[in-house]
């Protein structure tokens, strides 16, 4: 688990990381909004949790239904369809999260 939250947290700095950009001339009096520039990082942010988050879901339907088909080898169709369903319902979600992301960054 620490290994887990340990590239957690250097994923999320490394997209928080905002590189100095040269600038010629800033128009709100020398004011840089620093949530201004991480907005897109933010974004990116936000939609890697989303897909890690699917990606981790489906990793775990799968797993399930291969251990459920394994226990029980008659009920292989149904846990497939089950399991097709989920994927679906889990892929469709993240496919929302995904575009609210970059809508929003």
């Amino acid at each position: 688990m620490s290994k887990l939250l340990a590239v957690i947290l250097f994923v999320g700095v490394c997209c928080l990381a905002v590189p100095a950009v040269a600038q010629d001339g800033v128009s709100d009096g020398g004011q840089i909004s620093l949530l201004g520039e991480m907005s897109g990082s933010l974004g990116t942010l936000g939609a890697g949790i989303a897909i890690i988050g699917a990606g981790l879901g489906i990793g775990r339907i799968g797993g399930s239904a291969v251990e459920s088909m394994a226990r029980q080898p008659e009920m292989q169709q149904k846990i497939f369809t089950a399991m097709i369903l989920a994927a679906a319902l889990i892929e469709g979600a993240a496919f929302f999260a995904l575009l609210i992301c970059i809508m929003k960054g």
